[in-house]
C-alpha cells in the first residue's frame, strides 16, 4: 500500500498511457461498419448490393454508384422486392451512416445476416475520393 501511495502519480501516468493505447480498439469496436475502401472491396470482390436509406430527395442529389434507394421508413416493407437474394452482402448507406445503422438491426431481422453499414455514410465515400452519383435536373422529369 505504501508503494501505492508512494507513486501515486506514476501510477497514474501508467494507466492513462494504457487507456489511451487501447481507446482505437474500443472505439473500433463499437463504432462497427465498413470503411469506404473495405464497401469497395465487398461490391467487387463479393458482389455486394449497397442500399441507401436516405429520402428519394437525398438520394437524387449524390449516391454511390449502382446504389438501390430504399427510404429508411420503408426498409422492412420493400428491402425483400429489391434485394431477393439474401446471401449477398449489403452495405446499407446513408448521407451521416446514422440512420444506416438504425436500419441494421431491421435489415438483419428480415434475414441479411452479411448486412453491414458503411461507417461515416455518404460524406465518409466523399472524403475518400470515391465517385458519386447525381440525378440530372428533376423538374425535366415532370
Amino acid at each position: 500500500m505504501k508503494f501505492i501511495l508512494d507513486n501515486l502519480m506514476l501510477l497514474s501516468v501508467a494507466l492513462t498511457s494504457g487507456g489511451l493505447l487501447l481507446w482505437p480498439l474500443i472505439k473500433g469496436a463499437t463504432s462497427g461498419g465498413l470503411s469506404p475502401e473495405q464497401a469497395v472491396q465487398l461490391i467487387n470482390r463479393e458482389k455486394a448490393v449497397v442500399v441507401d436509406v436516405s429520402e428519394p430527395e437525398e438520394f437524387a442529389k449524390g449516391r454511390i454508384g449502382q446504389a438501390k434507394n430504399v427510404p429508411f421508413g420503408q426498409v422492412e416493407d420493400k428491402l425483400p422486392g429489391v434485394v431477393k437474394n439474401k446471401a449477398l452482402p449489403v452495405i446499407l448507406v446513408c448521407p451521416t451512416g446514422a440512420r444506416a445503422n438504425r436500419a441494421l438491426a431491421a435489415v438483419k431481422k428480415l434475414g441479411y445476416e452479411q448486412a453491414q453499414t458503411l461507417a461515416g455514410g455518404l460524406h465518409a465515400w466523399k472524403a475518400a475520393n470515391l465517385p458519386v452519383t447525381k440525378d440530372k435536373d428533376e423538374t425535366k422529369k415532370a
